[in-house]
């Protein structure tokens, strides 16, 4: 038993990042300036793409990633039903309608082979949602695209240097959306950043940043519409130090998950819900499922640990007015939780973790 409560996730802030954020203030690098291009920078050389564009949140990438696209009232996205609900909320902010497709039953990524029959003439954009650092079928995604004049954004706010076959996640479509908040791979607290290859798009993304305007340090014209997305340097700051750690991060999450990986070759009551992780995928967090899920949970919060339900699937949110079965959704709503992990997780947290578990299956042979 641990004396402490133990958090579903860890992530550490340093000394090094208070040092960098106290510097930043210091030189009054506060507001977007050079240390946010130099975070760009770094960025664009790590994932291979020419263009970033930092912003506040990943919640704010996929707005600006929809708008620099030209989404309108009326438009359609089409989106899976498991995804963190930011990735609606962008569409219809832009009073875009939002189509939802089921998941596949292997895994909670969207099932490629539901996308045609969703597509109407007001189709304008698929978003492949990389879960937990796996990669959708961006292949066959990309076909349907091409075959059908859609665009494609990738919401990567979970899959920061995850890959496939064809290189980083987020980096294979016409726009990417990352998330540097608290439970991600690195953090600043609040952030996120756009990725794109094209250079129309990224002058877009720059405009939209900034009131749609080009330099506000000199002569502002106001031909563009836009709003405040700007990042600033003290996060950036922060970032900066975090990505000396990413590495280290990456190695860890995997350490984590395989520990998770062995022990529950033992256990029948739960499973865990797979990461390829020899194929580049990186596992941020440990998802598992059990028709147990409740027993368990409770059993854990007793010996002081905390874990985390799946959130709820987008079809039960009635403002997005989705009507249909998603029958495979519906088992990783119903089943579907975290247990503790995380790129700082003491991994004797995680031995506690899978004993407490064994003490739990041998509750549920008396």
């Amino acid at each position: 038993m641990v004396s402490d409560t133990m958090n579903w996730w860890n992530i550490e802030f340093g000394d090094e990042e208070a040092d960098a954020a106290a510097r930043a203030i210091r030189m009054k690098n506060i507001s977007q300036g050079k240390l946010t291009l130099e975070f760009e920078q770094k960025l664009a050389e790590i994932l291979e793409v020419p263009y970033v564009v930092c912003t506040t949140s990943g919640s704010m990438a996929l707005l600006m990633a929809y708008m620099a696209l030209g989404i309108k009232p009326g438009d359609e996205i089409i989106i899976p039903n498991r995804t963190f609900i930011a990735t609606a909320h962008a569409a219809l902010i832009l009073g875009a309608k939002v189509v939802l497709v089921d998941t596949r039953e292997d895994i909670p990524l969207i099932n490629v082979s539901k996308i045609k029959e969703k597509i109407t003439k007001k189709t304008k954009v698929i978003v492949p949602v990389h879960l937990n650092g796996r990669s959708a079928d961006m292949k066959e995604i990309k076909k349907i695209a091409e075959e059908n004049g859609l665009y494609i954004v990738e919401d990567t706010a979970q899959a920061l240097l995850s890959k496939n076959d064809n290189g980083f996640l987020g980096t294979q479509s016409d726009i990417g959306c990352f998330s540097l908040g608290m439970t991600k791979l690195i953090s600043t607290g609040q952030g996120g950043f756009v990725v794109t290859k094209n250079k129309q798009l990224y002058e877009k993304l720059k405009l939209l940043r900034t009131h749609g305007v080009i330099d506000p340090q000199k002569k502002s014209v106001y031909n563009e519409i836009g709003f405040n997305f700007r990042y600033n340097d003290v996060l950036a700051s922060v970032g900066l130090i975090q990505l000396k750690k990413i590495t280290k991060h990456i190695n860890h999450v995997q350490e984590v998950y395989q520990k998770y990986e062995i022990a529950f070759k033992e256990f029948s009551f739960i499973k865990l819900i797979p990461v390829k992780v020899s194929r580049g995928e990186i596992p941020l967090w440990v998802e598992v499922l059990s028709k147990e899920r409740e027993n368990i949970i409770n059993f854990l919060n007793s010996h002081h640990i905390l874990t985390r339900h799946f959130l709820p699937n987008l079809n039960l949110s009635p403002h997005l007015e989705n009507k249909g079965e998603f029958p495979n959704s519906k088992i990783y709503e119903e089943q579907g939780f975290y247990l503790p992990c995380g790129s700082n997780q003491p991994l004797e947290n995680i031995d506690t973790v899978i004993n407490i578990l064994k003490m739990y299956n041998k509750t549920r042979s008396i």
